[in-house]
């Protein structure tokens, strides 16, 4: 799977907060409108600007905070084609996964703002297109890249029933 488009860089410790603000809890049931405020306390200009394929890059900790399933839902719904960073938080990296969006643990201390940036889920390589320098990520596990072809966890178990989830 290839994935190209340009990225959106944000620091260190982006909570879920962050990407799905807290007093905008009453949209929780309107995903399309929460989604219009995605990333809106890092950065206000974000939802409005990004484009569909594009990339979030994170710093350490990206995800940290409650567990709600909108954070990563919503950076999806916007049509960003994949995050980047240091390490995330274990439940929003697990979230991510199960509802199709592909979360990649590489340095991004290499990637500036609206670099061009192309990656292969297959190869476990980031090509910083602006700089042409090779990012390597830790290679996802082959369900993993099964779940997100098939855009989320609850497509992957109908598809195959949940005896093909390898655990």
């Amino acid at each position: 799977m290839i994935l190209k488009g340009k990225a959106w860089v944000f620091g260190d410790n982006i909570s879920t907060d962050h990407i799905a603000p807290g007093r905008l809890f009453h949209l929780r049931s309107n995903l399309p409108e929460l989604t219009k405020h995605v990333l809106e306390d890092a950065d206000p200009d974000f939802a409005s600007n990004m484009s569909v394929n594009d990339f979030v890059v994170g710093g350490n900790n990206f995800g940290l905070g409650s567990s709600r399933e909108h954070a990563p839902t919503i950076i999806k719904l916007a049509g960003v084609s994949a995050v980047l960073a240091k390490t995330f938080a274990r439940i929003f990296f697990r979230n991510a996964i199960n509802v199709g969006l592909p979360v990649l643990i590489c340095d991004t201390d290499k990637i500036s703002q609206h670099h061009e940036l192309q990656t292969d889920l297959s190869t476990g390589i980031i090509k910083n297109l602006s700089t042409d320098q090779d990012i390597t990520f830790t290679p996802l596990p082959d369900i993993m890249i099964q779940i997100l072809n098939d855009k989320g966890l609850a497509s992957h178990i109908q598809k195959y029933g949940d005896f093909n989830l390898g655990i």
